[in-house]
């Protein structure tokens, strides 16, 4: 997935927020509360936490779809 600044903008601003987001990777989806975007070198990387408790890093290239949940 290509972020569009308007897409990454959504994601900043469910990180201020606190709001839930669903991500789809490899055909998985994945609803977290996303808590930071880190940088690794080229490669921007978004850790959220799950329902559970689990922090998942997910990066940013790697994803297939994002949504901001309701």
């Amino acid at each position: 997935m290509d972020w569009s600044p308007d897409e990454m903008d959504r994601l900043e601003r469910a990180i201020i927020d606190g709001s839930r987001v669903q991500l789809t990777r490899r055909g998985t989806e994945y609803v977290v509360i996303p808590r930071q975007i880190k940088s690794n070198g080229p490669i921007e990387t978004v850790v959220g936490v799950t329902s559970t408790g689990d922090e998942l890093s997910f990066n940013l290239p790697d994803l297939e779809q994002f949504v901001v949940l309701e």
